[in-house]
């Protein structure tokens, strides 16, 4: 029997209803086009809402706080198990193309970092990379989102043989040489545009790959619609700001939330008490910084980075038939985590578990296997992705993964595989830390040594205006949730060793 080729594209922070198929205020016909042939998980969701976390779950079937990259700035350590070695200890090629962030920006003698600068900028060291980095045997890497200054690796590699030796005038420098003041309209022509090269070179490796009857386990990691708000002509005009529907917060939303909540309404809230600075797009911060015409040419942008990118994604589905694979490709996708531009009054991401940031558009595609044009609400989480692709490619799960197989479920002969979501979010050591516990109807948030939390009836309450946490009608409810909570952690430790005597 063939074995299946294995093809996982990713998006980054893109929020789950921005799918022109089930929201008609946004195009994204090839997008479309996997929902129809696929099946559209609406119950998808990211064991932590923010980029290194999430990826080293993707790529180890364990959550962030088993695997160790439990925030932005840690470093997934090479130690790990990965699933691209299962993959490879069996004949599979195994590749990735676009954005890791598997390790942080920052490099110490205990913890180097191969995504630091200015080793991220060493164009010679890159050109000579030829080490397996966390399984994939064959890495096309990038760091940066829009017109960042931490542009480098095999991108600006990339953009040089394309005869775009000024590169470097489309990307902020360390010293903030780009006009601070180009928003919305970025100025690179989308032939250098790096969804232009991650499709270009997954599509070579697919060829490559396809040539010599190898199996292939692919990731194709797209940067954007990650922030900043920036897509080249004529993406940038393709939606009227006036026309969207602007999310807004709802008055008196936030009154029955934790006291940072109702702190994020402030032009100049104080996070001290959380060790927060208030700034960045990550954490605690001030969501007023933007008047409504902002936050609707924003929402344009945003469009506009998800629509270019389908463009892209449609190339690398083309591929696949071109090639006359595509009855033996398995397709999965998805994004990281999701966004906030306007609800709950909130922008970007951080430590608010709301659906718009942990829930996720997810679509899987196996011609013939998985039903298309199908809806589903069984739970899926970024850590299942591990073992259902080692089971579908008939290979043994590693005993470290804690995700959940989920292959009877994709192929529609399991309704479900599990009952609950669980997501993890932790900023600092002693401060921002919490975890959220979602089954069929509730959703639950506790937080690190307080006393106050969140609940959410998302059956009578799907918007998430009103916290049932301290309400006398909600009492058992919530200690039906805490105990609940309490055996879904129970049951993710991982068991490595079976129990093999009684002594």
């Amino acid at each position: 029997m063939k074995r299946p080729n294995i093809l996982l594209i990713t998006s980054d922070q893109q929020h789950w209803h921005t799918l022109g198929a089930f929201n008609s205020e946004i195009h994204t016909p090839n997008l479309d086009r996997l929902t129809f042939e696929g099946t559209t998980f609406n119950r998808a969701y990211c064991p932590n809402p923010t980029c290194t976390p999430t990826r080293a779950s993707i790529i180890t079937g364990m959550y962030p706080s088993q695997h160790g990259a439990w925030t932005l700035g840690t470093k997934l350590l090479e130690d790990r198990h990965t699933v691209g070695e299962d993959f490879l200890a069996t004949g599979y090629r195994t590749a990735l193309v676009g954005k890791a962030h598997f390790q942080p920006l920052r490099s110490t003698e205990e913890f180097p970092s191969l995504e630091a600068v200015p080793l991220l900028q060493d164009l010679d060291y890159w050109k000579q990379f030829n080490e397996t980095f966390y399984g994939f045997d064959h890495v096309e890497l990038a760091r940066n989102h829009t017109n960042e200054f931490l542009v480098g690796q095999h991108y600006a590699i990339w953009m040089e043989e394309q005869g775009c030796s000024n590169w470097r005038d489309y990307f902020l420098a360390p010293t903030g040489t780009l006009d601070p003041s180009i928003k919305h309209k970025w100025p690179i022509p989308e032939k250098y545009h790096y969804n232009t090269w991650i499709a270009e070179r997954s599509n070579k490796l697919m060829e490559e790959f396809t040539e010599k009857e190898e199996p292939f386990f692919l990731w194709a990691s797209f940067f954007d619609p990650h922030p900043d708000y920036l897509v080249p002509e004529p993406w940038d005009t393709m939606y009227d700001p006036n026309t969207l529907t602007l999310p807004k917060v709802v008055p008196g939303e936030h009154d029955n939330n934790p006291p940072h909540f109702r702190m994020t309404q402030e032009a100049q809230p104080d996070f001290t008490a959380w060790k927060e600075t208030g700034h960045a797009i990550h954490g605690y911060h001030s969501h007023q910084v933007y008047d409504e015409a902002e936050q609707r040419q924003n929402m344009a942008t945003y469009y506009g980075m998800i629509s270019k990118m389908d463009a892209y994604i449609g190339r690398i589905l083309d591929k696949v038939d071109e090639l006359g694979i595509a009855e033996d490709t398995l397709i999965v996708f998805t994004t990281d985590h999701g966004h906030f531009f306007g609800q709950h009054g909130l922008h970007f991401k951080g430590g608010f578990h709301y659906e718009d940031v942990i829930k996720l558009p997810f679509i899987v595609r196996y011609p013939g296997k998985v039903p298309a044009g199908r809806q589903s609400e069984a739970f899926q989480s970024l850590v299942d992705l591990a073992p259902t692709f080692l089971s579908i490619a008939g290979l043994p799960i590693a005993r470290t993964m804690t995700g959940v197989n989920q292959s009877q479920v994709w192929f529609g002969k399991q309704h479900a595989a599990r009952d609950h979501i669980l997501c993890e979010f932790r900023h600092e050591p002693t401060t921002i830390h919490q975890k959220t516990y979602v089954n069929e109807r509730y959703k639950i948030t506790v937080y690190y040594n307080q006393t106050y939390g969140e609940i959410f009836d998302l059956k009578e309450d799907p918007q998430e205006l009103h916290n049932r946490w301290d309400d006398p009608e909600y009492v058992h409810v919530k200690s039906d949730l805490l105990l609940k909570f309490t055996w879904a952690e129970l049951g993710k430790e991982a068991l490595p060793m079976p129990r093999i005597w009684h002594a």
